[in-house]
């Protein structure tokens, strides 16, 4: 049996298969590529800057376990908000579980000392590392990070 050699009996055969497919059509629902990212950073932006009003809200008006506790959610908050900035196509649950994951180290961090350290001479260093270790806020940083997700699925619809 002979194969097909015409072109019309090969699919796409007129087809140059170096070059890419034509782009989409640009339309207000498929904006192109940069201006989405261009948009999921201003968005970002946006979030980091609301999380950092609510955390100094939280200090100025609560104290106590409420204030600590809020504070361990929405430093993972903000760092959701500062991983979609830096990384604006990622998902969401990626973005989530990065800070999380950066949060815990921070916190297994401070099991060395050298936050603490840092901490004593540097206000910056006090408030991005913080200086003793506590378990509870392990939990509380997942919090900030499931609020995040919750916030996200929302969004979507």
């Amino acid at each position: 049996m002979e194969k097909p050699t015409e072109p019309a009996s090969i699919p796409d055969a007129d087809r140059d298969s170096r070059r890419p497919p034509p782009p989409s059509p640009k339309t207000p629902s498929n904006p192109p590529r940069p201006a989405r990212d261009l948009m999921a950073r201003a968005v970002a932006a946006v979030a980091a800057s609301g999380t950092v009003a609510a955390g100094l809200a939280v200090r100025a008006g609560a104290d106590g376990a409420f204030a600590k506790y809020a504070g361990s959610a929405l430093y993972t908050v903000l760092l959701c908000a500062l991983v979609a900035f830096c990384a604006p196509r990622v998902r969401p649950l990626v973005v989530a579980a990065t800070a999380l994951g950066l949060s815990w180290a921070v916190e297994f961090a401070q099991l060395t000392g050298v936050p603490a350290e840092l901490s004593a001479h540097s206000t910056a260093a006090r408030l991005v590392l913080g200086s003793t270790f506590n378990a509870p806020d392990l939990v509380w940083y997942a919090a900030g990070a499931w609020a995040v997700l919750r916030a996200a699925d929302r969004a979507r619809g």
